[in-house]
């Protein structure tokens, strides 16, 4: 007698997940704190943040959130932004110039929704947070980038913020290590010295 072939979500819906999918296999048991995101279809799964990026997610939001508030912004924190029924990514904060108006965009909110997306460096996803996320959030028309990397071994913390340009690509808008100050007008006033970020 022949054994079952048992299902497997990560094998056999590889290439073909969605946010429908997404609904009905994650997290999943095996793999319940990992970040799950989808490009075109194929999953990928990524640890959860480091402390240290954990500690300076926190702050930073704490940092935007008044003057994002006062000029009719919304600080998220990692959310999933989703750019087409197969491909959405995490940021590790997302600020929204309008809210989800149904339960099903709380959950996966569309990328029109969002002003600016920001991502901490992570050591297993360097070139996600370098290249593959700035790309996939220019082409979903995402206005502002922010990108934070921190060295917790060398106290040292770096942010750059991008603004999305003519060729639909980011440019820098500013960029600040730990000593300076990281200020900008837009999308909201933001002054801040990115040592701040660290614990």
């Amino acid at each position: 007698m022949a054994m079952p072939i048992r299902f497997d979500p990560l094998v056999d819906l590889d290439g073909m997940w969605t946010t429908q999918f997404a609904d009905r296999y994650l997290p999943l048991p095996e793999l319940p704190d990992a970040r799950y995101e989808c490009i075109d279809g194929r999953l990928v799964m990524t640890p959860a943040e480091v402390g240290t990026n954990s500690y300076g997610e926190i702050e930073l939001a704490h940092l935007l959130k008044a003057a994002a508030r006062a000029h009719g912004f919304y600080v998220f924190g990692q959310v999933n932004l989703t750019f087409s029924a197969q491909r959405w990514i995490q940021p590790d904060i997302t600020v929204l110039h309008a809210l989800p108006k149904t339960d099903e965009e709380d959950r996966w909110i569309p990328a029109h929704l969002c002003t600016m997306a920001v991502e901490f460096v992570s050591p297993g996803s360097r070139r996600q947070d370098f290249v593959d996320k700035p790309r996939r959030c220019a082409e979903g028309g995402v206005p502002y980038f922010m990108r934070v990397e921190i060295s917790r071994r060398l106290r040292h913390a770096a942010v750059e913020l991008f603004t999305l340009g003519k060729l639909g690509r980011y440019d820098t808008l500013a960029k600040a290590v730990s000593g300076d100050r990281l200020r900008a007008d837009e999308p909201f006033p933001i002054d801040f010295d990115p040592a701040d970020l660290l614990p």
